[in-house]
């Protein structure tokens, strides 16, 4: 019996782990949800959601009461099997990838040698619940967004595919922990003489990748200003347009769970992760969990007054940005990052 519990107890811990998770990871969203529509509505001069609960705070679990309870609709012409799986398979694959994300040191739910190709792997994947879907609805619009989402996943993820390599070569580790701990010394210490500090996260010598990861990031997403597969005006909600109740809502939350990922990515490569600011002894009493997730949301704050204020880009011109531009920028980055290192020997592992 004993041998028994032996094995059965790392099995009940890890559950237990991958439930908080998802529940922080749920109630998560649905503030990231509302403060992504206050913020809209800011830039806009017009209140946002104010009705629900004070300020408006329980607006998106009541949003969620609505979609759980309204009658799911599939159309007659519907694959019904594909259309049902689709939207699962999309939340599900966004929620998988947090299981190697640190949120402070060791707190992760595994801890990959390979975390990072893990989420790459995980995040690629995603698309295919996106042509599941449009392919399903058996719709010309839906599947017109499907193949949309297809060619713009698929373009994006090259460039942040560079990237990352940028990353690793500078840090010699594909484990996250590895790749934030890696960023105690950089830049500000080798060459300005300062203390840990944020001048030696990867945001300083890899500028330029920093930049390309995020606009890729907000792309890869199918975020405003590069919403095109679901773009209102041209396809009616795109890939999501024969759904309705919990279908949506799935969809819905593998989007925004990915946008999450997203911003915790970038946390992770060129933030520093959980690291204060400062290696000071007041900051570094503070939990680095605080640091990971304010660093995330100003992330998010950034994604979020982009849509608000960028207009949305042509499907030529975002498909011209992805190959004519990020691709040679990223590929040219790769080769001076590893001239660069060879030439002064300098990686942080």
């Amino acid at each position: 019996m004993e041998a028994i519990f032996e094995y059965l107890w790392p099995v009940i811990v890890v559950f237990g782990q991958s439930l908080l998770l998802l529940v922080a990871l749920l109630i998560f969203t649905a503030y990231i949800l509302y403060a992504d529509r206050k913020i809209f509505a800011a830039v806009q001069m017009r209140r946002g959601p104010n009705v629900v609960g004070p300020w408006g705070l329980l607006q998106s679990f009541a949003d969620l009461l609505k979609f759980v309870l309204k009658e799911p609709v599939i159309p007659a012409s519907a694959s019904k099997t594909v259309f049902v799986i689709a939207p699962i398979l999309s939340a599900v694959l966004a929620m998988a990838a947090w299981a190697v994300i640190p949120l402070d040191q060791g707190w992760a739910i595994a801890d990959l040698n390979l975390g990072i190709l893990f989420v790459f792997a995980i995040s690629s994947l995603e698309v295919y619940g996106v042509i599941m879907g449009g392919w399903a609805s058996n719709s010309k619009y839906a599947f017109l967004a499907a193949l949309r989402s297809a060619a713009q996943m698929v373009s994006y993820e090259v460039s942040i595919g560079f990237v990352i390599i940028t990353v690793l070569l500078c840090v010699g580790s594909l484990r996250m922990d590895d790749i934030i701990i890696a960023q105690q010394t950089g830049f500000g210490t080798h060459y300005l003489g300062m203390g840990s500090s944020f001048l030696d996260w990867h945001w300083l010598p890899l500028f330029p990748m920093f930049i390309i990861f995020f606009i890729s990031a907000i792309a890869e997403t199918n975020r405003p200003p590069f919403d095109l597969p679901e773009a209102e005006s041209e396809l009616v909600a795109g890939h999501m347009v024969e759904y309705s109740s919990t279908l949506f809502l799935l969809f819905f939350l593998g989007e925004f769970v990915a946008i999450i990922l997203m911003c915790a990515l970038t946390t992770v490569l060129f933030l520093g992760g959980w690291l204060p600011p400062f290696d000071v002894w007041f900051l570094n009493w503070i939990p680095g969990t605080f640091w990971f997730v304010l660093k995330m949301l100003l992330v998010f704050f950034a994604m979020a007054m982009v849509r608000a204020v960028v207009p949305r880009y042509r499907y030529d011109q975002l498909m011209r940005l992805g190959w004519k531009v990020f691709l040679p920028i990223s590929l040219f980055m790769v080769f001076i990052t590893a001239l660069v290192l060879q030439i002064t020997g300098w990686v942080a592992a």
